[in-house]
């Protein structure tokens, strides 16, 4: 009986001395402790910065003056280059952009050429042959044309075409008519000053005219008789002079038989600078004017 009051004293002390702390115990004390503030997760992170990452990155300026780094391979150092692209070099320009719609061309004629040599059966007619030149206008080509360089040793300033029987036309006309005109004058014959040849054209680059001679290859035209000590005897000036007019004259006239047609000066004004001939045939004979 004893030792129940003294366990029962016990407890009712402990019972006080415990209701005595929780009196004395601060208020704060009572409260739930807040709960620490977590730390941002990276998931958290993503979830804040969604928006920026699903709008597309910015594209570079390429046009700014910002300047990009380059290593030199060589050197190890560092250089400043623009984005900017640079600018072509002049020299590698294009000189000149044709718009392929603006411009339309010919195929250009090849011409096809033989040995050199003496022509048309006459050993004084130097040149090649030539293989024949078609044409897509009617009236002109040549079958059988011929480049002449020279005739008795007279060069033509211009290797002409032609065919054989104008060719040895002129080479007939300097042995017969040229020489004997000119004689030793200013050391005697050196060429011919050549002003026109083969040509497919109308007579006299008129628009709606026959087809010239020029065009089938039976014309020459000779602007001036070339001297060997190196002047010349031209059908513009010398025409009306008083001593090379005589000269021209009659190699004019020596050319009227070896030729169908001669025109001059006096012909018209198409013919003030120079002998037109050509080996066309007429019923009346050769017209020479």
């Amino acid at each position: 009986m004893t030792r129940l009051c003294f366990a029962m004293l016990v407890l009712f002390t402990i019972s006080l001395t415990a209701q005595s702390s929780w009196a004395e115990a601060p208020e704060s004390s009572l409260r739930p402790m807040e709960r620490p503030e977590a730390a941002e997760t990276p998931d958290a992170e993503v979830t804040r910065r969604a928006p920026d990452l699903l709008r597309p990155p910015a594209r570079p300026d390429l046009t700014a003056e910002a300047p990009e780094k380059v290593t030199l391979a060589s050197s190890g150092s560092i250089v400043h280059r623009s984005l900017r692209p640079m600018v072509r070099p002049e020299g590698l320009k294009r000189p000149d952009v044709v718009k392929a719609a603006a411009v339309r061309t010919q195929p250009a004629q090849v011409i096809t050429e033989g040995k050199a040599g003496s022509l048309c059966g006459i050993p004084g007619i130097k040149g090649v042959t030539l293989a024949p030149i078609p044409s897509r206008i009617n009236g002109c080509g040549i079958d059988n044309p011929v480049r002449v360089a020279s005739v008795d040793g007279a060069v033509l300033t211009t290797p002409s075409i032609m065919d054989c029987a104008t060719a040895q036309a002129l080479n007939t006309w300097v042995v017969k008519g040229v020489r004997p005109s000119v004689g030793r004058l200013g050391g005697g014959v050196a060429g011919l000053k050549v002003a026109a040849h083969y040509a497919c054209r109308s007579r006299n680059n008129q628009k709606g005219a026959k087809i010239s001679e020029h065009g089938r290859g039976r014309a020459i035209d000779i602007s001036a008789i070339l001297l060997k000590n190196g002047a010349s005897m031209s059908v513009a000036s010398g025409w009306g002079d008083a001593t090379q007019g005589k000269v021209l004259r009659a190699m004019h006239q020596s050319a009227c038989g070896p030729f169908g047609t001669v025109l001059g000066p006096d012909a018209n004004r198409f013919h003030k600078d120079h002998f037109h001939f050509d080996t066309a045939r007429y019923r009346s004979g050769s017209y020479c004017r």
